[in-house]
């Protein structure tokens, strides 16, 4: 399986048997498909170099596995590029490869399966959260159904290039950007003010590295296995303080912090910052399942029912 993401391309070499699924090989790589264009509905020729060549060498990672079935798709910087389809037919064309291009809401969808599957969801109305690239999604919902969902288009590069133009941003910068998600999220507000969700579950990405960092001041390891982690609001508080005070390179220099999530870090912080004031909570849970996971179980559910 080959997720497309505006930042990251993720490959996920996957055995799927009786309605279960082994991890044979998984790789990320930063192509930043997004970085120079996204702002302007296109990818930029220097991004599509990147994918392109990364797609090639997880095309021969696929062949040398001998793996009939590939399933890739591509999500926010490809569906809103002008130059999105050109980029799918030559992709196509070249490397036989065959790109589903998700909507905002299947992506939400295929999120909210993947952090059902790893076992953060209890009872309660949670709010979900995953930081993309191009867009971010949102589903309020519980273990057993989802009672909304959007999809954002204001993703960590989008919103780096719109408003983290000095290093460290400045406080004027930090105020320009809670007026725009204020504008923005207005849909979301209303669905917060309707369904009341008691906990904050933070897919992937950011949330992974903002975990790493928790767990590395405590000096404490990550087990093997375990999908679901929580941070307390307190120390989030405490690591979003610091990196609004931080330069590039002494972020790089925090312990738990790798080089893929260093620019876009501060404006994603920002942004759970944001949602803190609405769904105030002591703890959030932090799902290191998101889409691809969500995609495989989609795919298995198929299989099963197939």
């Amino acid at each position: 399986m080959i997720d497309m993401g505006t930042n990251t391309f993720h490959l996920l070499l996957v055995e799927i048997n009786d309605g279960d699924f082994k991890t044979i090989y998984k790789e990320k790589i930063p192509v930043k498909l997004g970085q120079g264009g996204i702002n302007q509905d296109r990818i930029a020729p220097e991004a599509l170099k990147r994918a392109y060549h990364t797609l090639r060498h997880f095309r021969n990672m696929i062949d040398g596995e001998k793996i009939e079935h590939v399933f890739a798709f591509a999500t926010s910087a490809v569906r809103n590029a002008q130059n999105g389809q050109e980029f799918v037919d030559e992709v196509r064309k070249t490397l036989n490869i065959d790109i589903k291009v998700i909507s905002g809401e299947e992506e939400a969808m295929m999120i909210y399966e993947g952090i059902k599957l790893s076992g953060s969801l209890n009872g309660q109305t949670e709010l979900m959260m995953d930081i993309g690239g191009g867009s971010v999604e949102f589903i309020i919902g519980n273990s057993e159904e989802v009672f909304w969902k959007k999809s954002f288009e204001i993703g960590g590069q989008r919103l780096l290039e719109l408003f983290h133009h000095h290093d460290p941003i400045l406080p004027d910068e930090i105020i320009r950007l809670y007026d725009y998600l204020e504008e923005k999220l207005q849909p979301l507000l209303e669905a917060i003010k309707t369904h009341r969700p008691s906990s904050l579950v933070g897919a992937s990405g950011t949330f992974d590295t903002l975990t790493d960092i928790y767990f590395e001041s405590m000096l404490q390891c990550k087990l093997t296995g375990q999908h679901v982690f929580e941070l307390p609001s307190p120390e989030f508080h405490r690591i979003h303080q610091m990196l609004l005070t931080l330069n590039r390179e002494e972020r790089l220099q925090i312990p738990g912090m790798i080089p893929m999530r260093v620019d876009m870090i501060v404006v994603a912080s920002t942004l759970i910052d944001f949602i803190l004031r609405y769904v105030p909570v002591d703890s959030m849970t932090c799902s290191h399942y998101a889409l691809k996971e969500g995609a495989i179980s989609t795919l298995l559910k198929q299989v099963t029912t197939s």
